[in-house]
């Protein structure tokens, strides 16, 4: 790409609009995650005794198990929501952009 095409790019308004929307996506998703992760952190050091609960009576599990695995599934969740909402809508929209400023 010639650096006439990049400034096009840049100039077009779709191309902020597809920036506001990405950003705002990964802010989104990262504070989703941010504040699961500090929240666990939060209860292992202000409220253990909440992570030491058996899950059932006499059993070994305590619920800091399945908080912690939700966590990390959750995780994996939106991660891959965001790759396919970047492979789809964003790429797309990319796309377009691109295409309208090689005319």
């Amino acid at each position: 790409m010639s650096a006439d095409i990049y400034k096009k790019v840049r100039a077009n308004p779709r191309f902020a609009e597809l920036e506001g929307k990405r950003s705002r996506f990964a802010y989104l998703l990262t504070a989703i995650v941010m504040a699961s992760y500090y929240g666990m952190m939060a209860l292992v050091a202000f409220a253990p005794e909440v992570l030491r609960t058996p899950i059932s009576e006499g059993g070994m599990l305590t619920i800091g198990v399945p908080i912690g695995a939700a966590i990390i599934i959750g995780s994996w969740l939106l991660t891959g929501w965001f790759v396919s909402r970047s492979n789809g809508e964003f790429d797309q929209m990319n796309n377009e952009i691109v295409r309208e400023a090689s005319k």
